[in-house]
């Protein structure tokens, strides 16, 4: 048996004895609290509680305290072991125990000295149950040696080198931690370039002038002894390399340092570790640090990486600029290869470090204290791990188990202690020691034999106050051996609670988890083991929670005024709050313009000082609530305008009156905005169903703060509200407090309730489910029941889950049946539903419809008459009937492919149909069947009948052959589909001539038998065109057209002949008439004779000219009008130029040869020469009418461009200067006259110039 007590859960509840509890068994053995009310008559064996670490380093310069703590009933004794054997703390008066305790303590400050006492130290705590050992304690003082004198020459090296200042400091206890200052004590930089490493040498990957200085001081500090230690300076001066001569070339040899490489720039290499290859051997829980240092030019960077696996992503850190790697807390899976890669812009090295975790011993499980009852069983378990695998040994009241007193209820097995029928005397402390080559565990763990009946160490009739929706714990803290077991009740008939809605605790602890008004009452814990029974009652009171309603606001107010602060508390009525207020988490001033009311703080004539956050807490004995506002103090300003917005939105919403399919909501507005509040939106939500959406529950006026609100069973409700004013709606409030509602019978049945066989022996009944708000309860289902209609039947039911549909079987045949589906759940049984009708399943038709007649329309349409069918042979829902009707055909067309029936389905019960599209003088079949939704029934008796004839459809082909001089020859294949018998064929045909112009048109009836025909008479080498078609009785059918070619008169037209290269097998034909009809002939000659062919064919149409006038053409004239505006610019600039007085080339011609004539540059109608065809001769072209005159050394000539504007009788024969000042005139040619002209006297007038160009 195991004895167990869980410490109590910390709640908050008033009126309760705090306990201290007794045998943790699931806690360390060096941690079991004892009860003080068990000490009186309780043993227990000694247990450590307190110790001195494995490995103890002192400070020489103080007493030596060695501790050992131990607890048990009655109280232990202790002895000490060193170096192991006794050790007599009595023959030496510098050692006492403390009294009441097993610790040593040392008096070395008045003498002696700290290494006497060095050694091994172990404790032992034993009273009449047995006794407990301590660790070993190794006892050692701290060292801090100093550093031993050295010769340090100063250190010269050349700009790049490398170098390594090394440190070696002193070996003290604990190891010293390095760093590196100067004569300042300030610490060196460090940086990529220059670090520190973890054996305290600093590495310099180059280095630089600015690194010259004579203080490079490496510090060892031991913080146990708080001495600090310090190393020789070190001198280095960094000189370039046109500096360094051979002199000091030849001292550096005698330095200690390294950096034997040349300062220009190379790849990295590894000042530390050396090699490429290098091991690390680290134990699990430690950090584990791995560094490269690597020296290059520029300085290398620093990477790593695990080679097949990845660094651990929250353990791994780097340190030193990422020169050194490390893994906190490693562990075995840490083991592999780590590479470290130095790289700089010249190459890259690497190195690799093979990691092996081992492990000290560490627990897998401990050996746990056995409180047992006499006569029973329990067991001892030491189970630990480590690398390598620890060995286990057990020990008994600190003698190793082999050659302790012999125990015939203990059994060892390896890691376990096997204990049956235990008894008083088997009480005893076991040690476990797990052990390897890198530590050992020591754990003690009792056995305690003991025989008590159930005890309940709570106090009893305790009064626990909770507030309400709080979780509440109630305590029932005991002991017991064997273990009892613990129930809880409530009331005094109540029956056992149980963890549905509970929680029981290990420890005797029951929790509420969300206390409600109805958990109220008395509570009764019973603890019971075979030894007897104790009980315990306790007390609850649920509370309502100290809330305030009505908060401090924000306020602005002007310096002087007064200002009010309201604060309405709602509390529990049994419990009575205080209200204070503060400002600024202080007290208020003690000043009496501050006067505190019931429900307000009121602060009068405001000054600057009075602004700051004020609050209001209100407090109980089980909770306080508090509540800030800040107020802000201003200079006095008019009035500002109020200001309109949507209503704030509504709080502090509280359920009350909560019935079973009601509840009343109260809640308080907010702030309306300057603009009333006219309605309130109350909206709900169904966590248990529908949890996220909000369903609208009710309105009520804008003066109500209060809704009674109807409510569906088995819903869990939360609330929320809405206020709306003239500018709008709030937003929602927060929601209320869930309120799950009772769940009751449905109140209504499902819908949609429908019965519909798919096979000929059933019936498939469906219906559309309820959801889960409308179920009302849990535990949906629904009831269904069905008859036949038309007998006298009992109803038949069924209950069935949560599902929408049934399937009825073994029923007859499309027989009507009434049908009900109720809804049902834990509760009871939905409102009695009513009965739909429904049918079990079709099947096909067994009668064919009688009595079929056609009387045929015309010779495409048809109307079928038919008898209908008895609806009792339909055996279903009747949907209509179906004509099938095809084409007869003879027996050969029968043969040769398959019939191919068309189908007309006519809806309902109707007795004739119209079949259209019939094909005329065509015999027709037909049948007509019944159908249902299962299909068709059997094909009534085939009934035939005739189309009258129609028109016929087009001849098949049409073909003109053997064209002569004055003949051509047609052949035709007759109609496709004559649709009757043939009486004639109708040729009309007219000639075409050469503008595909046609000629008089000319009938001809041919015989119906004929499907060939000759016209003669025809002209040579004329097109013709032929529309030929057929004609029964009742009309003409469709024309097919032709066209042919009568042939070449050879009479008149002379043969022609090119001779042809015989490898070629086509010649192209030149010089040949459009629209004409020409015969060829193609021979060949060979040893067997001339051998020839002949063939007629016919020229194109001639095609019309494709030249077009460019004047009429778009960008011809949007050319022109460029131009023209180009020269429209040029004119006004000379125009203004000349008009400052500047002279142009062409004023100077004007003055050297003066012209008594000038003439107006257009006619006085204002008129200009106009566009002509590119068609029409040079010399046709019209001149414009100007008056200026051409120059008189000059002749205007048409230019060599087609696009000129002279031959348009617009043309310029202007030309630019070097400097670019315009040199020409406009000009044109007048009828009948030359081309020359003496110039004019005076430059061209722009208005004329513009004129001329619009």
């Amino acid at each position: 048996m195991q004895l167990k007590i869980m410490p109590k859960k910390k709640h908050f509840s008033a009126g309760r004895v705090p306990l201290i509890l007794f045998l943790c068994q699931m806690i360390s053995a060096l941690d079991v609290p004892l009860d003080s009310k068990l000490l009186g008559d309780l043993v227990q064996p000694p247990t450590i509680t307190q110790q001195s670490p494995k490995d103890y380093i002192i400070d020489p310069r103080e007493n030596i305290v060695i501790q050992c703590e131990a607890k048990g009933k009655p109280p232990p004794s202790f002895s000490w072991t060193r170096n192991g054997t006794h050790f007599d703390i009595d023959k030496d008066p510098l050692v006492t125990m403390k009294p009441g305790s097993g610790t040593l303590i040392i008096n070395i400050m008045s003498e002696g000295k700290a290494e006497t006492y060095e050694g091994v130290y172990q404790c032992t705590a034993r009273n009449e149950r047995g006794a407990a050992i301590s660790n070993n304690i190794v006892v050692r003082p701290s060292r801090s040696p100093l550093w031993t004198k050295e010769r340090l020459e100063p250190i010269t090296l050349h700009n790049g080198q490398s170098l390594v200042l090394p440190c070696r400091p002193p070996i003290g206890l604990p190891p010293a931690i390095i760093f590196w200052m100067d004569n300042s004590f300030q610490r060196l930089p460090q940086s990529e370039r220059v670090s520190q490493g973890l054996n305290g040498d600093l590495y310099f990957s180059n280095v630089l002038p600015e690194d010259t200085r004579e203080d490079y001081i490496c510090y060892a500090r031991f913080n146990h002894t708080q001495t600090i230690q310090q190393k020789q300076p070190i001198s280095l001066k960094v000189i370039s390399v046109d500096e360094l001569n051979d002199t000091i070339a030849a001292n550096l040899s005698d330095t200690e340092f390294y950096g034997a490489k040349p300062g220009k720039e190379r790849p990295p290499t590894f000042l530390t570790p050396q090699g490429t290859e290098s091991r690390k051997e680290e134990l699990r829980g430690n950090v584990l640090s791995l560094e490269c240092i690597a020296e290059g030019l520029p300085t290398p960077i620093i990477y790593w990486i695990k080679e097949d696996g990845t660094l651990p992503v929250n353990r791994t850190f780097y340190q030193n600029f990422k020169k050194t790697l490390q893994i906190t807390q490693v562990s075995e899976a840490d083991s592999g290869n780590y590479q470290c890669i130095a790289k700089n812009t010249l190459g890259a090295v690497h190195h690799t470090i093979s990691v092996t975790v081992k492990a000290a011993p560490y627990w897998i499980s401990a050996p746990q204290n056995l409180v047992l009852s006499p006569g029973e069983n329990g067991t001892l378990i030491c189970r630990a791990n480590g690398n390598p695998k620890p060995r286990i040994g057990w020990l008994t009241n600190g003698v190793p188990v082999e050659i302790a007193p012999d125990d015939p209820s203990r059994k060892i097995d390896g890691d376990t202690i096997i204990f049956s029928n235990v008894q008083e005397r088997s009480s005893a402390v076991y040690q476990c020691n797990a052990s390897n080559e890198y530590g050992y565990l020591l754990a003690n763990a009792f056995v305690n034999v003991l025989a008590e009946p159930p005890r309940i160490l709570t106090s009893a009739n305790i009064l626990y106050q909770v507030i309400a929706n709080r979780p509440a714990l109630l305590d029932c803290a005991f002991f017991g051996s064997p273990l009892p077991t613990i129930e809880w009740f409530k009331g005094t008939k109540g029956s056992a609670l149980h963890e549905d809605i509970y929680v029981l605790h290990d420890n005797g602890t029951l929790e509420i988890p969300v206390a409600q008004k109805d958990s109220t009452g008395t509570y009764t814990c019973v603890a019971r083991n075979k030894l007897g029974m104790a009980k315990n009652e306790v007390h609850l009171e649920i509370k309502d929670p100290t809330r305030i309603i009505k908060q401090p606001e924000y306020a602005v107010v002007q310096r002087g005024s007064k200002v009010s602060f309201e604060c309405k508390v709602k509390h529990d009525d049994t419990l009575i709050p205080t209200i204070m207020w503060l400002k600024d988490n202080g007290e208020l001033p003690n000043d009496e313009r501050f006067s505190i009311g019931k429900d307000h703080l009121v602060v009068t004539d405001v000054s600057d000082d009075d602004g700051g956050m004020y609050t209001c807490a209100a407090n109980t004995t089980l909770d306080s609530v508090s509540a800030s506002a800040v107020l802000r103090v201003v200079a006095p300003t008019p009035t500002p305008a109020p200001i309109y917005d949507v209503p704030n939105p509504p709080f502090d919403l509280e359920l009350t009156n909560q019935l079973d399919k009601g509840v009343q909501l109260t809640w308080t507005p907010g702030d309306d905005n300057n603009s009333p509040i006219t309605k309130f939106i109350i909206e709900y939500e169904d966590a248990m169903h529908e949890a996220g959406i909000w369903h609208h529950q009710a309105e009520v006026s804008g003066t109500q703060t209060t809704a009674q609100l109807t409510l569906s069973p088995y819903v869990n409700y939360s609330f929320r509200v809405m206020a709306e004013n003239s500018i709008g709606r709030s937003v929602p409030s927060e929601a209320s407090e869930q309120y799950l509602t009772k769940a009751a019978e449905p109140d209504q049945n499902p819908t949609a309730v429908e019965g519909l066989g798919t096979e000929p022996d059933n019936l498939v009944i469906t219906w559309k489910p309820l959801n889960g708000f409308e179920s009302n309860g849990p535990g949906l289902q629904y009831k269904v029941s069905w008859r036949q209609k038309d007998g006298d039947d009992e109803w038949t039911s069924v209950v069935v889950a949560n599902v929408s549909k049934y399937i009825v079987s073994g029923t007859p045949t499309f027989v009507p049946y009434l049908i009900k589906v109720q809804a049902l759940n834990d509760v009871g049984f939905a409102p009695e539903p009513a009965a739909v009708m429904g049918h079990s399943g079709e099947d096909l038709p067994m009668v064919a419809p009688g009595n079929v007649r056609v009387n045929v329309v015309n010779s495409t349409l048809a109307e079928v008459h038919w008898d209908p069918v008895p609806l009792k042979s339909v055996r279903g829902h009747l949907q209509g009937y179906r004509i099938y009707y095809w084409k007869a055909q003879s027996s050969s067309k029968r043969n040769r492919r398959h019939i191919e029936k068309k189908i007309l389905t006519f809806q309902g019960n109707k007795t004739h149909g119209m079949l259209p599209g019939l094909q005329p003088y065509s015999h027709y079949v037909l049948n007509v069947r019944v159908v249902n939704g299962k299909g068709e029934g059997p094909a009534s008796t085939d009934r035939g009948f005739h189309t009258p004839e129609g028109v016929p459809s087009a001849p098949s082909s049409l073909k003109i052959v053997n064209p002569t001089l004055d003949s051509l020859t047609l052949e035709w294949d007759p109609p496709s589909h004559p649709n009757g018998v043939l009486t004639e064929y109708t040729l009309r045909y007219q000639p075409i001539n050469s503008t595909h112009e046609l000629g008089p048109l000319v009938d001809l009836k041919i015989p119906a038998n004929k499907t060939r025909w000759t016209l003669n008479h025809l002209n040579f080498s004329t097109r013709y065109k032929f529309y030929f078609y057929a004609q029964t009785s009742v009309g003409s059918g469709s024309q097919i057209t032709e066209e042919a070619i009568t042939t070449v008169d050879e009479g008149k037209e002379e043969w022609r002949k090119e001779i042809v290269n015989d490898s070629r097998s086509f010649y192209g034909l030149k010089g040949l008439m459009p629209g004409t009809a020409y015969k060829v002939r193609v021979g060949a000659e060979g040893d067997s004779g001339f051998v020839s062919s002949e063939d007629v064919f016919e020229t194109g149409p001639a095609m019309a000219s494709r030249q077009v006038d460019i004047a009429t053409q778009g960008w011809f004239i949007g050319l022109m009008c460029a131009v023209a505006l180009l020269i429209l610019i040029l004119l006004i600039v000379c125009f203004i130029r000349r008009n400052k007085g500047g002279k142009y080339p062409v004023k100077e011609k004007e003055d050297a040869h003066a012209d008594p004539e000038i003439q107006p540059m257009k006619e006085d109608d204002g008129t200009f020469g106009e566009y002509r065809s590119f068609e029409s001769d040079a010399e046709d072209h019209k001149p414009l009418k100007k008056g200026s005159r051409t120059p008189s050394d000059r002749t205007v000539k048409k230019e060599d461009s087609d696009d000129s504007l002279v031959d348009y009788g617009e043309g310029v024969n202007g030309q630019f200067n070097e400097d670019g000042s315009f040199i020409g005139q406009y000009s044109g040619k007048k009828e009948k006259e030359p081309a020359e002209g003496n110039e004019s006297s005076e430059a061209p007038s722009p208005v004329n110039a513009m004129n001329s160009f619009v």
